[in-house]
């Protein structure tokens, strides 16, 4: 019996079966023939979701960066974690790898990719600023931090880490230290938290 599915699903479905050859082969060698192959679609039926390979990668990063922002949501409204606890975790889930991610990611720093990268920047800070400021302004009211702009000073915060910490792959561990410590020290004074307190949390990602 043929399976009739909805237009979300199928969607779906193409975007994870590319996202498989993207690791098997890697972006350059999959095709567009090869997604279809495997999922045993008609061509106009992937052309109906997607014009190209690069409109597919686009949705990837658009699925991946919401799927980050959501999770980070989580964590940011469970209440029953300290603050800095969720700002620990919150971090964690936006900087979570894996195959399908490194591709994307080895993708986005190519040169002619800097339009997809940028978008996919502006929609992560336009997604984390706000949650973050959530936890800046708790943090405000239990005497954790002392900022008078939560949104700005958040705003400033991942704007300075995905300018600095973005492409860090040339980087010695030494130098990623070193800008880690740089980063927790000026993020704490510009957020008016204890010194040393947003260090404890955060240097595992810099270390």
């Amino acid at each position: 019996m043929r399976i009739v599915k909805t237009a979300e699903d199928r969607k779906n479905e193409i975007l994870d079966v590319a996202e498989e050859l993207f690791v098997e082969k890697g972006y350059d060698n999959a095709s567009t023939n090869d997604i279809i192959a495997r999922i045993g679609i008609a061509r106009g039926t992937l052309y109906h979701h997607f014009r190209s390979k690069e409109e597919i990668l686009d949705a990837i990063i658009d699925r991946m960066t919401g799927e980050c922002i959501a999770k980070a949501g989580m964590i940011v409204r469970d209440k029953k974690r300290p603050v800095l606890e969720r700002v620990t975790m919150a971090m964690v889930a936006l900087n979570t790898t894996g195959n399908a991610k490194d591709v994307v990611m080895e993708q986005m720093h190519r040169p002619q990719n800097a339009l997809l990268h940028q978008k996919m920047q502006d929609r992560l800070i336009g997604g984390v600023v706000p949650l973050f400021a959530e936890l800046i302004t708790e943090g405000n009211k239990e005497g954790i931090f002392n900022t008078k702009y939560p949104m700005e000073a958040s705003e400033m915060i991942m704007i300075y880490s995905n300018e600095v910490f973005d492409d860090d792959k040339n980087l010695t561990p030494e130098q990623k230290k070193s800008k880690g410590i740089a980063f927790l020290y000026n993020a704490e004074k510009l957020l008016g938290a204890k010194e040393g307190s947003l260090t404890a949390a955060l240097m595992q990602f810099f270390g």
